[in-house]
């Protein structure tokens, strides 16, 4: 827009612009699709926001984490613990005892997979802590094995991890927040939940349906527990360099970066601290291209899928 301005109230812009009339025609459609794409922008975080404002108050906010032990989760804790905001931690496995966690954060022993366990530490954390506010569904796991490869116990262990628990914990902790409509759920899903990946069809499905999860509760939020302030962000990176993914060999290139957990954590605290609903998409350039991959033709669909097969090989 400045050199826009400048081309055209400028003596020496103009001179330039009548020069050069191919470059002024470029700078004008350059500038129509950035103004065009700020308004979209605002469109999407005001529709995403409901339209209204909260604002939190993080002395007195409770975040429930879980998979915080180890990779992105435990970097979230200490983002989170390091401004002295309360965080409880649940897993099944203690974070590493030779790194001390902020005094504001507690882990919680919790088998995330069943609603009893979840609600005998719910009672716990409100009794310690207060009623939570923020839900982070981080927890995960991957086998990184074909459809026939794959037991039984496998798929279903890892549905109820990384999809059904999320309703479980909903169930558990929003009640609180749509009463007081003031709060979060953090969803992360994953690039995988829009392109299905040979070797890994089972954790690509997961993670499509936690994408589902994401939007279905925002909608319910509004339509029918008029709770428009509770606020809902849905998180899609790309592989990251954590155990979930150690026997598998992803590509690690410029358009398609291998992740570090510290990149993913600081984007998603970073949209928490907002206040604010919204998408989370790491990186920018692979997640353009695997949110408009169910609109390309089948025949391309189909020989991507075939190609991530190399990138997903596990043996």
């Amino acid at each position: 827009v400045p050199i826009v301005a400048l081309a055209q109230y400028t003596a020496q812009g103009r001179d330039i612009a009548k020069a050069r009339p191919n470059l002024e025609k470029a700078l004008k459609a350059l500038t129509a699709l950035a103004l065009i794409n700020r308004l979209g922008n605002w469109l999407d975080r005001r529709t995403l926001n409901n339209s209204t404002s909260d604002p939190y108050d993080w002395n007195r906010e409770v975040v429930i984490l879980t998979g915080g032990s180890n990779g992105i989760g435990r970097r979230i804790a200490e983002l989170l613990g390091a401004r002295d905001i309360k965080v409880a931690i649940l897993d099944i496995a203690p974070p590493a005892t030779d790194d001390v966690l902020p005094n504001s954060v507690r882990y919680y022993e919790c088998d995330i997979t069943s609603a009893t366990d979840i609600a005998d530490v719910a009672s716990k954390i409100r009794s310690s802590f207060g009623r939570p506010s923020i839900l982070i569904n981080n927890a995960g796991i991957c086998t990184g094995k074909t459809i026939l490869k794959t037991t039984p116990a496998q798929t279903r262990r890892m549905f109820e991890v990384n999809t059904l628990a999320h309703y479980w914990l909903a169930q558990e902790f929003l009640p609180d927040m749509i009463e007081a409509n003031h709060g979060m759920v953090v969803t992360v899903a994953s690039l995988a939940g829009y392109t299905v990946t040979p070797n890994m069809v089972d954790y690509s499905a997961t993670k499509a349906a936690a994408i589902a999860f994401h939007e279905g509760l925002a909608a319910e939020l509004v339509t029918r527990y008029h709770a428009p302030k509770v606020r809902t962000v849905l998180v899609t990176q790309g592989f990251t360099r954590t155990n979930l993914i150690k026997d598998l060999t992803p590509e690690d290139t410029w358009l398609n970066p291998l992740l570090h957990p510290e990149t993913v954590a600081e984007e998603l605290v970073r949209q928490v601290l907002k206040a604010e609903s919204g998408h989370v998409v790491i990186p920018g350039s692979a997640g353009w291209i695997a949110r408009r991959f169910r609109g390309q033709p089948e025949w391309l669909q189909h020989l991507l899928r075939c190609r991530l097969e190399k990138l997903m090989r596990a043996d």
